[in-house]
């Protein structure tokens, strides 16, 4: 049986078992991280952000494919077959003209894809979403030391690997072809060094040299990684200041000499972060980030906290909310929203428990800190700026590493809240005394409810029933597959690469389909092969409609022609185009109508 003493930092086991318990259960954890997110790793979509990474990766460029004429399905897809000339330098030329974010991952895609055969003469999606997974089980191990480093507890480590390995957020941001488990690695890094400093300053000792020179290092490569980073340093940032103006207050006499160093870290950071200044002005004016600023912010003033309420609560649980019926779908909600209700009071109580211990009570205040820190920085973004971060759950990185390791905190206190000495009957509640009460005879029942929500969440998402792809093209191809007997041209208004991105996911579909990863009736279609059309919209509106009719003409007849968002006015029967009456269902991410040209 487990016997941790909370006063005392050590987790202490049986003798005989200290060797090889805590290896043998971090390893546990390690391998049902691993299973998870390594199942069905290449079964969803891709989605455009991944496209774009298995582009950027390869060295190969968005702008060669042609526009405003009709195209065969291999030449949209071109910019995803390896070329051998395409090296790093590529890679990041065309990152840094036609994208806004840093190279540090892609160049590291590039290196990785290189491991994996194509498929189809196409890149491996399973090979480039394989190494957000491995980053993904790395954090297992690496959240595992920072908790017992941080509250010098191996439960609260073992506590805090267990939630990143079952965690349902973490498994949907393994599973995407993206930076964000590499940024989540440095972050926790960088968060390891931030404890350091602030117990240096609790101690008015000076920062060790070697652990600045890390932070610095750790910082700058996560500024390389994803901008997003910066919100981390900011946030940390926040935290170092509240102790600084505390340390100023209590500690005059003795207050500059023990902050040099921290000083110095601040400056090596902005430094290594001073070189991505020219791009950062340009991302936000960049036509690719303007969907951030497409809502109402004033008129839909809620929606953000509700949002941001479901992504944190979406790191800890999760059930089938998409592509069910609706009544699973409404079942699933209040079971989560049930199961929160329930758990909350739990994380308080325990966490408040954790804060009544010296050793983690500083802790406590430097991550509680960070966290909080960070999630305002969001509401001030989207509500001073307009900018809506909350659209997107993936940016929320930023704070899940630190979100990991309090849950991790507060289960080890509920799974071992026996040995919790309560002090004199001042100090505590009624209600207090209560919890404390319930945690010692059922907090290990408690704690077991926990992981396996996260457990089910986990397995939520790898099932696609949770945290779906915006754009399904799984859908929406075999529909086109289904109703059209004829050759097809799929057309879509252009504006930037994202539109070029969409259509080449439904064409990365009617690829797997002929290679028969889809049904096989699917594969025998004549609609096997399509034509695309990305008409782009320049100054004129009509240049888009004349490049529709000129394709439309130059192709026999009969044609099916399939409008996928194609916001530009068009007039069909002039080209002997009559709209199909059947009502056709709706598929996320995309408008479409169908004309049938005889």
């Amino acid at each position: 049986m487990l016997d941790l003493i909370i006063k005392n930092p050590q987790f202490k086991i049986p003798t005989w078992a200290s060797y090889w318990f805590h290896p043998l259960l971090l390893l546990l954890w390690i391998a049902i991280g691993t299973g998870l997110r390594f199942t069905n790793l290449a079964s969803k979509p891709p989605s455009t952000i991944e496209l774009a990474t298995l582009v950027f990766s390869l060295g190969n460029s968005l702008q060669t494919v042609p526009l405003d004429r009709a195209i065969a399905l291999d030449t949209l897809l071109q910019p995803l077959q390896p070329h051998p000339e395409a090296g790093i330098r590529a890679v990041i030329d065309h990152l840094m003209t036609e994208s806004t974010h840093p190279p540090v991952y892609f160049v590291l895609a590039h290196l990785w894809m290189k491991l994996f055969p194509t498929v189809g003469g196409l890149v491996s999606l399973w090979g480039e979403r394989s190494l957000s997974a491995v980053l993904g089980v790395a954090s297992i191990p690496a959240i595992f030391g920072f908790g017992c480093f941080a509250f010098r507890s191996r439960l609260v480590g073992q506590m805090a690997a267990a939630m990143m390995a079952v965690s349902p957020y973490g498994i949907f941001l393994a599973q995407e072809a993206r930076h964000y488990t590499l940024t989540i690695l440095l972050l926790i890094a960088s968060l390891c060094c931030l404890v350091v400093a602030v117990r240096t300053i609790h101690s008015r000792t000076r920062l060790p040299i070697w652990v600045g020179l890390i932070w610095v290092g750790a910082n700058s490569l996560g500024i390389a990684v994803h901008y997003f980073f910066v919100l981390g340093l900011c946030a940390e940032a926040l935290v170092l200041l509240g102790f600084w103006i505390r340390d100023l207050k209590f500690n005059r006499q003795t207050f500059h000499f023990h902050w040099w160093r921290i000083y110095a870290v601040a400056a090596g950071t902005l430094v290594g972060g001073l070189v991505w200044i020219p791009a950062l002005q340009d991302v936000s004016d960049n036509e690719l980030t303007q969907w951030i600023y497409s809502g109402n912010i004033f008129s839909d003033w809620l929606e953000p906290i509700a949002r941001l309420l479901a992504w944190i609560i979406t790191m800890l649980a999760l059930l089938p909310v998409e592509g069910v019926a609706l009544p699973i779908a409404i079942a699933s909600g209040l079971v989560v929203v049930m199961f929160i209700l329930w758990a909350l009071p739990i994380f308080i109580s325990s966490l408040r428990i954790q804060m009544g211990q010296p050793i983690s009570a500083l802790t406590l205040q430097t991550l509680g800190g960070f966290t909080i820190a960070a999630i305002a920085l969001f509401f001030c973004i989207t509500y001073g700026l307009g900018a809506d971060l909350t659209l997107a759950a993936r940016y929320h990185f930023v704070y899940f590493p630190s979100v990991i390791v309090l849950l991790g905190s507060s289960l080890a206190i509920c799974w071992d809240a026996s040995t919790v000495i309560t002090g004199t009957g001042e100090a505590w509640s009624e209600r207090q005394q209560s919890m404390l009460n319930f945690l010692k005879s059922r907090g290990k029942k408690a704690v077991m409810l926990i992981l396996v929500m996260g457990f089910l969440g986990g397995l939520t998402v790898v099932s696609n029933v949770a945290y779906q792809k915006s754009k399904r093209p799984d859908i929406l191809v075999p529909k086109i597959q289904e109703m059209s007997q004829v050759p097809v041209l799929i057309a879509t208004l252009h504006k930037t690469h994202h539109e070029t991105r969409a259509m080449m996911g439904l064409a990365f579909e009617f690829k797997r389909a002929s290679l028969g990863a889809l049904t096989p009736t699917a594969t025998a279609s004549i609609t096997s092969n399509p034509q695309f059309l990305l008409a782009h919209k320049g100054d004129d509106s009509r240049t888009v409609t004349d490049a529709l009719y000129r394709a439309i003409t130059q192709l026999p007849r009969p044609l099916d022609l399939w409008t996928v968002n194609f916001t530009a006015t068009i007039e069909p029967e002039a080209q002997k185009c009559v709209i199909d009456s059947r009502s056709l269902p709706k598929v996320a991410g995309y408008k479409y109508r169908l004309y049938h040209c005889l």
